[in-house]
């Protein structure tokens, strides 16, 4: 199983949006995929009707709840969720009780590789143990930039975090998120990205009125845009070349 990452420091840079579209497009690509949502806002859930589960993540850790329990069918074929829930806020200070200390998510993943293919993870804004262990367990981390300073500086700081702790530079692929090419410096950007934007991938997300319609539907892109649509043809080329990196081969 290829255990894919949907990380930033910054909220609100369409980190969600991408988790909820690059796992339906892998299950509709042929792959058996988990959607695990690790935001305690559950927004991944949300989108997908996933309806949290009573089991706290304590139960979880300690080994005296099975994970496999927690996880739910989506409407879609090939395509599961294991739903945020309220504990999750907690679950940064519970991982620390565990060791080894950055393996327990590794741990926790490792029996979904006899049924999936592929999971995905959709993780919480903030640089945490939660955040090493997730940059610990998976294969690839893709990183949401807004083309805007700020959003570069935050994306410096996380490369910054993989230098200090020693974590390999090469799992981190930053792209653009919320692109709006009305905007000059967003046309600067694109044009010309900054040489810290290392291995940046060549889809570009833009900031689309289909996208907040995913809350109107609470669906992927997908299930409601047109074939044509700018997002979802960017997302499109999101997951081709995620497929690419993983080395995900024919399902």
């Amino acid at each position: 199983m290829k255990t894919v990452a949907l990380f930033n420091i910054k909220g609100g840079v369409g980190k969600t949006a991408a988790s909820v579209n690059l796992a339906f497009l892998a299950a509709a690509s042929g792959y058996t995929t988990l959607l695990w949502d690790l935001d305690a806002q559950g927004a991944s859930s949300w989108y997908y009707r996933a309806e949290p589960h009573d089991i706290k993540a304590r139960r979880i850790l300690d080994g005296s709840s099975p994970i496999g329990r927690l996880v739910r069918p989506s409407a879609y074929p090939r395509l599961d969720v294991l739903p945020a829930e309220r504990s999750y806020r907690f679950l940064d200070i519970m991982l620390r009780k565990v060791e080894p200390p950055r393996r327990a998510l590794a741990r926790l993943l490792k029996p979904f590789s006899e049924q999936y293919s592929l999971a995905v993870l959709d993780c919480p804004p903030s640089l945490s143990h939660l955040a090493d262990n997730v940059f610990e367990a998976v294969d690839l981390v893709l990183v949401p930039v807004i083309p805007t300073y700020l959003s570069l500086q935050a994306y410096a700081q996380l490369q910054d975090h993989f230098a200090h702790e020693a974590l390999p530079a090469r799992k981190l692929r930053p792209f653009f998120s919320m692109v709006d090419r009305r905007r000059q410096l967003h046309r600067e950007l694109l044009a010309q990205p900054p040489d810290t934007l290392k291995r940046l991938l060549q889809a570009a997300i833009p900031y689309s009125a289909s996208i907040e319609r995913m809350g109107e539907h609470r669906a992927p892109l997908a299930a409601f845009a047109p074939a044509g649509d700018a997002a979802l043809l960017a997302f499109a080329e999101l997951w081709l070349e995620t497929q690419r990196l993983l080395e995900l081969h024919g399902p």
